[in-house]
C-alpha cells in the first residue's frame, strides 16, 4: 500500500508506527474475521505532514473520499443521504495509548436534514435526536474547544436519559446556539466539512497541552504523530437489546484469569469510559443477552491467543448484534503485570525471556511501596470500586489546578475525571471518583501511571469545596486515605505497613502460594540468570549493607566515608581543620583512625566474600563546620554583649579562611588528599587494619579504595603511591584494588592515561551531570527545571535519568579509552542513576560491569539488568 489512507482490511497489528495502535489492531481484528464495522485509518505520516505545514497534505482529502466511497458500498448507505444516512465516528490513535489526546467524535454526518432520515429509518425519533445531541456536544468540545460547562448549563440538573424526543430536539437547538456563540459560526451542516474538520482536530490534538504532558510523563517520543480512525457508526443506544462495554481477558487489577469488565445497556461507548453512568459487571451480560455474551467470550479467547497477552476490548451491541470497536494489549497494575507474565509462561504462551519484557523496574518499585495497616484502620467512610491498587493518604482537593498547586500530598476527588484532569492526576497521590468503574477514564489513566485510584464511590455527594457521605462532610484540605486494593475510603490518615514484596526481599515472607510473590521470585531469579550487569549497593553502614545483601546486592559499590564523620564525630573533624601544627593534625587523625577502622570492619563483615568499594573523603571540609551565617550571628551577639566569642570566633575565622564561591568545584576529593597531609593515609590505614582483622578472624574481606574527583593521571599516581606504602606497612592485609571515580569530564577524556594507574573506574554520574550541563543540582532543580520540562528542553530531569546523549557519551568514551589501555579494567557506576531503570539499560549497552544504587533500589536494578540482557539478545525495546 502507498498513500496516506489504509482500509482496515489492508493493515495488521505490526503496523503501529504507521497506523497507530488503534488502527493496527482494528486491521488485525478485521483480518481475523471478527465483526468490525467498515472503516479506514489515516496514517501518522499524514499527521506529521499536517503538523509541519499547518495544512492537509496534498492528495489526502481525495484519498479520504475514495475510501469513503468504498465504505458506503460495504455498508449500503451514503454519507449525507437525507433519507438513510451513513454516520461516522472519528477517533485518534497513536502508537502508544494516550488518554491525554482528543476524545472520540460520534455520529458525524448528522445535520438538520439527516436527523429526520435517521429517525424514520430507525423508527425511533428520540434515538435520532439523542445522537444529534451527542454530535453537537462532542464536536463543539473537541474540534472547537467549546467549554463543556457551556453545554451543561443548557442541560441544567436534568440527565439526557430523562428527556423526551421533543426535549432532546430543543436541546440540540440550544446546543447549536451555544456552539455559534463560542465559535462565531453556525454548526456545520455539510457532512464532509464535519469529517474534514474532525480529522484536522485529531491531528492538532497531538500537540494539545495535556497530550504533551502525558507523553512527557510516560517518556513517549514527541515526534511520532497520531493516526485517525474513521469507522461506520454502530449504535449501542438503540434500546434495551443494545448497549456498550469494555472487557478484559484477565483482571487488570490482580491478574486473575477470567473475563472482566463493564456493560451499560442502551448506551454509547463514551458513557462507559467517562464514568457518567454506573455500569453492570460484564458477567451479567450472560443473563441479559446470552448469545452476545457467548460470542464475546469466544472472541476474547481468540484475541488473547493472537496477542499472547491480556487484551482490553471495547464493544457495542446493536439490536442484539455484537460489534468489535477496539482491542489493545491492556494496561494493568504492577501486581497484575507480574502475575500475568508468570501465568503466560506456565500456559506455554511466552518464554521467561519474554516474561521479563512484560514487566519493568518501575512496576517493581510501585510494588515495594507501603500499604495500609488494616488492623489499625477505622471503619471506612465508604467503599468504591478498587480501580488501581496502593495506599494513598493526602489532603482533599477538588480540581486539577489545586492538585498541581499543592505543596504536600493530596487526593484528587472528582465526580468523574476527563483528560483535562491529567495534570492533577499526575500531581496527586491518588484519585477518588463518585462515578465510573474499572474501565473509566480515572481507572485506566491511574493504572497506567501507577497511581492509587478508587472509582464509583456512589455514596459520595460532591460540592464545590467539600464532599458528603451520609452525615459526614469532608472539606477541602482535610486528610483522607484511599485504598485502591479494597476500594475503601477513610476520613482520616491510616497507618501504613511495608509491602509484602519488600518483606519477601527481606526474608520475612516466603513466596508460598502467593501468586504475586511467586511471580516476583520467578522473574527475579530469571533476571539474575541472564543479566550481565552485576548490582552493587551504596551503603555506609553494616545494617545498610546487610539489607542490600538481602535484596540481592553482590557488593558495595560506594561507601561514602564522609558520612562516618557526622554526629558526635564532627568535633574530631573540627580539630583536624583547626590544627595549626603537624602534631595537632596527627593527633586529630589518630583519634579518627579507630572509629573509621570499626566502621569498615562492620561493612566487611556484612559483605563477607563480596567487594566493598570505599571512597575516600569527597566533600569540602567546611561542610563539617557550622554554617557561616550561624557563626557570624553567634560572634556578633557576643560582641554586642561585650562577651568573648570563644570557640565560635575560632570557628568563624576557619570558615572564612576556607570559604569558596563554588565549593563543589573547589577543595574537595583528591585535592583534599593532596593538600591535607595524612588525611587519605589515615583512611587507607583504617581500611587496611579492618581488612586484616576480618581476615584474621576467618573472614573474606575484599576491600577496594576509590579516589574521588580525579581529573588527571598525576593526581591518582600520587595518592596511589601513598596508599600502597600504607598498605605495605599493615601486616595481614588481603589484596586491595585501587581505582577512581570518573566524575570530571576531563577524566573521561583522559581515561586512557588514568587507566594506567587505576584498576577500576566508577562513574559518579551526579557530579558528572552537574559538570557536563554546567549547573548545580541544589540550585537549579527548584529554580528552572519545571520550566525546562514544560518547554521540552528535556523530557525528564537529567539527575533522575541519565542524559544518554551528553553524559552518556562521556561514559562510552571513558569505557572505550580506559579498556584500550587496561583490557581487564572493571567499570561501574555509583551515582543514583544506577537504580534508574532507563539508565540501567544504557549502562548495559555501554559495557559496564556493575551498577550501584541505594539498597531499596537494588531489586529494581537487578530486574532491569536482566531485561537489558534479554533486550540486547533479541534486539527488542525493553522500555
Amino acid at each position: 500500500m502507498s498513500g496516506f489512507v489504509y482500509d482496515f482490511v489492508d493493515g495488521h497489528k505490526d503496523l503501529k508506527d504507521l497506523l497507530g495502535g488503534k488502527g493496527a489492531n482494528l486491521a488485525e481484528m478485521t483480518r481475523m474475521g471478527l465483526p468490525v464495522p467498515p472503516g479506514f485509518t489515516i496514517t501518522t505520516e499524514a499527521c506529521r505532514a499536517y503538523l509541519r505545514t499547518g495544512a492537509m497534505p496534498p492528495g489526502l482529502l481525495a484519498e479520504v473520499e475514495e475510501h469513503l466511497r468504498a465504505m458506503q458500498v460495504a455498508v449500503g448507505k451514503t454519507f449525507g443521504d437525507p433519507a438513510d444516512p451513513l454516520l461516522l465516528s472519528v477517533r485518534s490513535g497513536a502508537k502508544f495509548s494516550m488518554p491525554g489526546m482528543m476524545e472520540t467524535i460520534l455520529d458525524i454526518g448528522l445535520n438538520d436534514m439527516t436527523v429526520a432520515g435517521l429517525a424514520r429509518r430507525s423508527g425511533d425519533e428520540r434515538f435520532a435526536w439523542d445522537s444529534y445531541r451527542r454530535l453537537v456536544q462532542m464536536f463543539g468540545r473537541t474540534v472547537f474547544d467549546v467549554p463543556a460547562e457551556a453545554f451543561q448549563a443548557e442541560l441544567g440538573d436534568r440527565h439526557e436519559s430523562e428527556l423526551s424526543a421533543g426535549q432532546l430536539g430543543d436541546l440540540v437547538h440550544a446546543y447549536q446556539k451555544v456552539f455559534e456563540g463560542h465559535t462565531g459560526r453556525p454548526f456545520p451542516q455539510a457532512p464532509h466539512e464535519q469529517l474534514f474538520l474532525a480529522i484536522g482536530a485529531v491531528f492538532r490534538s497531538w500537540n494539545a497541552e495535556r497530550a504533551v504532558l502525558y507523553r512527557r510523563q510516560e517518556r513517549i517520543p514527541q515526534d511520532l504523530g497520531t493516526a485517525v480512525n474513521v469507522m461506520a457508526m454502530v449504535f449501542g443506544n438503540r434500546g434495551e437489546d443494545s448497549g456498550t462495554g469494555v472487557a478484559f481477558t484477565r483482571d487488570p487489577a490482580t491478574g486473575r484469569r477470567g473475563s472482566y469488565g463493564d456493560y451499560l445497556r442502551n448506551a454509547q461507548g463514551e458513557d462507559v469510559v467517562a464514568g457518567i453512568r454506573n455500569t453492570m459487571p460484564l458477567s451479567e451480560l450472560a443473563t441479559v443477552d446470552p448469545a452476545s455474551h457467548a460470542q464475546l467470550e469466544s472472541i476474547m479467547q481468540r484475541l488473547e491467543e493472537r496477542y499472547r497477552d491480556l487484551c482490553d476490548i471495547e464493544f457495542t451491541i446493536e439490536n442484539g448484534r455484537l460489534w468489535m470497536l477496539q482491542t489493545r494489549v491492556g494496561k494493568r497494575t504492577p501486581a497484575a503485570a507480574f502475575v500475568i507474565a508468570a501465568q503466560l509462561v506456565d500456559e506455554g504462551v511466552i518464554t521467561l525471556d519474554e516474561a521479563l519484557q512484560r514487566v519493568s523496574g518501575e512496576q517493581l518499585a510501585q510494588l515495594m511501596f507501603p500499604s495500609f495497616d488494616d488492623e489499625s484502620a477505622p471503619p471506612p467512610l465508604t467503599t468504591g470500586v478498587p480501580a488501581a491498587p496502593g495506599a494513598a493518604v493526602g489532603a482533599v482537593v477538588f480540581d486539577s489546578a489545586a492538585a498541581v498547586a499543592a505543596t504536600g500530598p493530596v487526593i484528587l476527588v472528582r465526580r468523574e475525571t476527563n483528560p483535562d484532569d491529567l495534570p492533577g492526576m499526575i500531581a496527586a497521590q491518588g484519585v477518588l471518583t463518585a462515578r465510573g468503574g474499572k474501565t473509566s477514564h480515572a481507572a485506566v489513566v491511574a493504572r497506567g501511571m501507577g497511581k492509587t485510584c478508587v472509582c464509583g464511590a456512589e455514596e459520595i455527594r460532591i460540592g464545590p469545596d467539600s464532599f458528603t457521605v451520609g452525615g459526614t462532610t469532608v472539606h477541602a484540605g482535610e486528610v483522607i486515605s484511599i485504598d485502591g486494593t479494597s476500594g475503601r475510603v477513610y476520613a482520616e490518615p491510616v497507618p501504613v505497613h511495608p509491602s509484602r514484596v519488600v518483606r519477601f526481599f527481606e526474608g520475612e515472607l516466603s513466596a508460598g502460594a502467593d501468586p504475586l510473590l511467586c511471580a516476583v521470585q520467578r522473574l527475579m531469579e530469571h533476571a539474575g540468570r541472564v543479566a550481565r550487569l552485576e548490582v552493587h549497593a551504596n551503603a555506609d553502614t553494616g545494617p545498610d549493607a546487610l539489607r542490600a545483601r538481602r535484596f540481592g546486592a553482590t557488593g558495595v559499590g560506594l561507601c561514602r566515608t564522609e558520612h562516618m564523620f557526622l554526629g558526635e564525630r564532627r568535633v574530631l573533624v573540627e580539630r583536624l581543620i583547626l590544627a595549626e601544627t603537624d602534631a595537632e593534625r596527627d593527633e586529630a587523625l589518630a583519634a579518627l583512625l579507630p572509629l573509621q577502622r570499626a566502621d569498615f570492619q562492620q561493612l566487611f563483615a556484612a559483605m563477607d566474600g563480596l567487594p566493598v568499594t570505599v571512597r575516600l573523603i569527597d566533600p569540602p571540609l567546611h561542610e563539617f563546620l557550622p554554617p557561616l551565617e550561624e557563626l557570624t550571628a553567634r560572634v556578633a551577639r557576643a560582641d554586642a554583649l561585650g562577651e568573648d566569642a570563644g570557640h565560635a570566633g575560632v570557628l568563624l575565622n576557619a570558615v572564612r579562611r576556607m570559604h569558596e564561591s563554588n565549593p563543589m568545584l573547589g577543595l574537595r576529593g583528591v585535592r583534599l588528599g593532596l593538600v591535607v597531609p595524612g588525611l587519605f593515609g589515615m583512611q587507607v590505614r583504617a581500611v587496611a587494619q579492618a581488612a586484616a582483622a576480618c581476615a584474621a578472624a576467618g573472614g573474606d574481606p575484599r576491600p577496594e579504595i576509590m579516589v574521588p574527583l580525579v581529573a588527571t593521571a598525576q593526581e591518582l599516581e600520587i595518592v596511589r603511591a601513598e596508599a600502597e606504602a600504607v598498605l605495605a606497612s599493615v601486616p595481614g592485609v588481603p589484596p586491595v584494588r585501587i581505582g577512581t571515580m570518573i566524575e570530571v569530564p576531563r577524566a573521561a577524556l583522559t581515561a586512557a592515561q588514568i587507566a594506567e594507574t587505576a584498576e577500576f573506574f566508577s562513574f559518579g554520574t551526579n557530579d558528572m551531570t552537574q559538570m557536563t550541563w554546567g549547573f548545580s543540582r541544589d540550585d537549579v532543580e527548584g529554580a528552572f527545571f519545571g520550566r525546562y520540562l514544560e518547554l521540552g528542553v528535556f523530557a525528564t530531569s537529567p539527575f533522575e535519568s541519565l542524559d544518554a546523549d551528553g553524559v552518556g557519551e562521556l561514559v562510552r568514551l571513558a569505557v572505550e579509552r580506559g579498556r584500550a589501555t587496561r583490557p581487564a579494567l572493571t567499570v561501574g557506576v555509583c551515582g543514583e542513576h544506577g537504580g534508574d531503570p532507563a539508565s540501567v539499560r544504557f549502562f548495559h549497552t555501554a559495557g559496564l560491569d556493575y551498577v550501584s544504587c541505594s539498597p531499596f533500589r537494588v531489586p529494581i536494578a537487578r530486574l532491569e539488568a536482566g531485561r537489558a540482557a534479554v533486550a540486547g539478545a533479541t534486539g527488542s525495546d525493553s522500555r
